[in-house]
């Protein structure tokens, strides 16, 4: 878990200050993991440190500081852990690029650990994995920015998809399709909605690590973003369809001027088969491969660093 600065500032925009409760230290069980954090403002809250009585009790006209809270019995909990919180009040956007390093309480010189980080980090030689909390100091890593995702077309499968990865923070969701009217009515506020009579030349547009999945209601499309996203160049594309209709398309792209090796970055049929074909079966096992994907790419450039 990380410092979530764009969706601080957000809410300090919003609502004019906001208090942030960060789950600091754990010692034995606890209901979330270091790092879970959750926003308060007056009559709304975003994020979760775990529910129940400690999450209750934390947001009771919470004080800034260091608080140790034992799960027990008086909590109604059994965990049998305790946990240590931090809370702060925000009250102006936080203008920080890298880690987020700031004394908590007392007034304590930096401890050399919070010290050592802050100097490798300016040297480009450490990297943060963890929230560190000693001595009232913290120091956390920031959350990265979300992964541009372009979902190509609005029927049952794309719906499917964007119901699922709007929720989710790794995704910023870019949503194309032919007609405003294929979009749902209400559809998630996180969403970029783009409706495009001729969608093949926004691909143009799109981040080149981007992340693209194609469901659109006629072949000869699917086949045009194919093209495009080729001579575009993206982190990750996805095509609906059967092993027949990749075939084909492989000989058209190639006809088109793509290398087999080159046409063979595209993911095509996509989804988990073992699920079903139901939208939701197919949304559950896109999803799931593409965050398989993103995980398998940072683990590449842990390695590549380490």
């Amino acid at each position: 878990m990380s410092f979530d600065v764009t969706g601080t500032n957000a809410a300090i925009t919003a609502y004019g200050a906001v208090t942030r409760v960060v789950i600091a230290d754990i010692k034995g069980s606890s209901p979330r993991e270091i790092g879970a954090s959750m926003l308060l403002w007056p009559g709304g809250q975003s994020g979760s440190i775990g529910g129940g009585a400690l999450e209750y009790q934390a947001s009771q006209a919470p004080q800034p500081g260091l608080r140790r809270y034992p799960l027990g019995p008086e909590l109604g909990q059994c965990c049998g852990g305790h946990v240590t919180l931090v809370t702060e009040h925000f009250t102006r956007p936080i203008d920080i690029t890298d880690v987020f390093i700031r004394r908590i309480e007392g007034d304590m010189a930096m401890p050399l650990p919070i010290a050592h980080l802050q100097k490798a980090r300016r040297n480009g030689s450490a990297d943060l994995t963890a929230l560190i909390c000693t001595a009232g100091w913290l120091a956390e890593t920031l959350t990265p920015e979300a992964q541009p995702l372009w979902i190509w077309g609005a029927g049952h499968v794309g719906r499917a998809v964007v119901h699922i990865a709007s929720q989710m923070p790794d995704f910023e969701v870019t949503w194309i399709d032919t007609s405003p009217d294929r979009f749902p009515e209400t559809p998630p506020e996180a969403v970029t909605l783009v409706p495009a009579k001729n969608p093949a030349p926004l691909m143009a547009h799109a981040p080149r690590h981007a992340q693209h999945l194609i469901f659109t209601f006629a072949h000869s499309l699917d086949l045009a973003l194919c093209h495009a996203a080729l001579l575009r160049g993206f982190d990750f594309c996805g095509l609906i369809g059967s092993a027949s209709k990749w075939a084909r398309f492989q000989r058209r792209l190639m006809a088109l001027g793509h290398a087999p090796t080159v046409i063979s970055k595209i993911t095509c049929p996509i989804g988990d088969p073992n699920l079903g074909k139901q939208p939701i079966s197919i949304a559950i096992g896109v999803t799931q491969a593409l965050l398989s994907h993103n995980m398998n790419a940072k683990m590449r450039y842990g390695n590549a660093l380490s």
